[in-house]
């Protein structure tokens, strides 16, 4: 089960130098086992607008979650200070304490190309490595 990071999105949305390689996990694995943070949803609706490419929003959430099927996880009031916790003590950003805390509570592999996940204990993965394996 795996928790995608809203740069892997934001690479096949935008199609980017390794949109290809997320397709293809994609369509390696079961779609049910595919979560995204409504924290990611947001941020990438934040990058797209921002870029004048709302339609390309609109078809991300149509794709991923009519199509594809992926499940969508959130974050209590009650679990932000777990996402200070985190925060603190691997020196990451408020978004990917976020992505931590979530992959956490939902026991799911982090799948990102942020190497900053890279200084915690669950690392993460990325979708080359886990078709590798």
């Amino acid at each position: 089960m795996f928790l995608i990071d809203t740069n892997i999105w934001l690479e096949i949305i935008l199609e980017q130098e390794k949109a290809e390689e997320f397709k293809e996990f994609l369509q390696s694995v079961s779609s049910s086992s595919i979560f995204i943070t409504d924290f990611s949803v947001y941020s990438i609706g934040i990058h797209l607008f921002r870029g004048k490419i709302h339609n390309a929003f609109m078809d991300f959430i149509r794709d991923a979650f009519a199509k594809v099927g992926i499940r969508l996880i959130r974050l209590e009031p009650m679990d932000m200070r777990k996402i200070l916790s985190i925060s603190l003590r691997f020196n990451l950003d408020f978004d990917d304490a976020y992505q931590y805390v979530a992959s956490q509570k939902y026991n799911l592999t982090i799948v990102s190309y942020d190497r900053d996940f890279d200084r915690t204990e669950k690392r993460r993965k990325t979708p080359l490595e886990l078709m590798v394996e």
